[in-house]
């Protein structure tokens, strides 16, 4: 019967992973309706912030009456009234026999209150089925609900000894266009994209989801000094929100120089540059609950450092510089001994058409 269960429950990660890029700040679910027999009988999806949840899809979306039938969710059913109804309730009155959990949703306002008045109401109740695969798919869901802080997510690509350009400094291509078309993915699941003014004045890029069906997400630029063009592609007023984070020390006169389509947010600086911790905190406030950073090596090592980085996901080409004068994608960590190093787990590596990804989790 377990094996049966996890069978359904992977397919609920399936179909909610369809939904990724359409319904933050809420979580991702998907839900399958079954019968005695484990034959799968509806399904359905969370498709879109405000609109109906999994379970309610899935029962909007069966040919038949549920009741006696079973459901498995990958996340504990709602219990309270938000943009929709609780799903709960609507378990129970459709008359659902038994429900298959992966996960007790970590929002304190359900944190198992759902479970509880599924019990009440005389449904059998399984809870935890692969319970790790469920919180790897919500990862940035549970951070924001937990600690109130984004998910943050540094992403590179490099050579085999770790250089992201050359000694004349100008932008190449590294990574092969399989590698390139998982970093539009990874674009497409994000609320926002993160770069540095370096980044922008030196490579000029766009920072666009350039995927099949993709949605850009929020462009965000830390420039202390308002030191890049208005003219740079990242500020093209293409539809998509852009954000620039300066200085609390610019001038208003000098903000001026860009787009009305740009808003720039002022912000406290330390060591020179635009604090991260505050920077972050207002960003959450503004409703961005995940961040990808795409930049260099000096602001990658700020956030590692500063103890904001949540995953590192490395490109990896099978080429090697092996000049002193390159780029690495991080540096400036003042370590004497490996000893020191930042200890990362690696989660999972894949091997594309001629590059390998390797997703690592920060350990503190």
């Amino acid at each position: 019967m377990q094996n049966q269960y996890k069978r359904l429950m992977r397919k609920c990660i399936t179909l909610a992973k369809k939904s990724y890029g359409r319904v933050s700040p809420n979580p991702l679910v998907g839900c399958v309706i079954f019968d005695d027999d484990f034959n799968i009988v509806s399904e359905g999806r969370h498709e879109k912030y405000g609109e109906n949840h999994a379970e309610r899809n899935a029962i909007l979306n069966a040919p038949c009456d549920v009741k006696g039938l079973s459901l498995v969710v990958n996340l504990e059913p709602c219990c309270h009234h938000g943009k929709t109804p609780p799903c709960a309730d609507l378990i129970i009155e459709k008359g659902i026999k038994k429900v298959v959990i992966g996960m007790v949703d970590p929002n304190p306002v359900v944190a198992g209150k759902g479970i509880e008045k599924l019990k009440k109401a005389g449904i059998d109740v399984v809870v935890g089925v692969l319970e790790d695969e469920c919180r790897e798919l919500n990862k940035i869901f549970i951070k924001n609900q937990v600690v109130k802080k984004p998910y943050i997510t540094i992403k590179t690509a490099t050579t085999l000894d770790g250089k992201i350009v050359g000694r004349t400094r100008k932008p190449e291509k590294i990574t092969d266009e399989v590698s390139r078309y998982e970093v539009q993915k990874l674009r497409n699941q994000y609320d926002a994209i993160l770069t540095s003014s370096k980044t922008v004045i030196n490579d000029n890029p766009y920072l666009t989801c350039r995927m099949k069906s993709g949605r850009n997400p929020i462009r965000v630029v830390l420039d202390t000094n308002l030191s890049t063009l208005a003219s740079s592609n990242v500020y093209n007023n293409d539809g998509t929100k852009v954000i620039i984070m300066t200085s609390d020390k610019i001038s208003n006169e000098k903000v001026k120089q860009y787009p009305e389509n740009i808003e720039v947010i002022k912000c406290g600086t330390k060591n020179n540059h635009i604090d991260l911790n505050c920077a972050m905190e207002i960003l959450y406030k503004k409703g961005i609950k995940s961040i990808l950073v795409e930049t260099g090596a000096i602001l990658n090592k700020s956030f590692i450092e500063e103890d904001l980085m949540d995953e590192l996901i490395q490109f990896i080409a099978p080429k090697v510089m092996g000049d002193d004068t390159a780029i690495n994608w991080v540096s400036g960590f003042d370590r004497e001994y490996i000893s020191k190093c930042n200890n990362l787990k690696i989660m999972s590596t894949k091997i594309l058409k001629k590059d390998i990804m390797i997703v690592c989790k920060s350990k503190n």
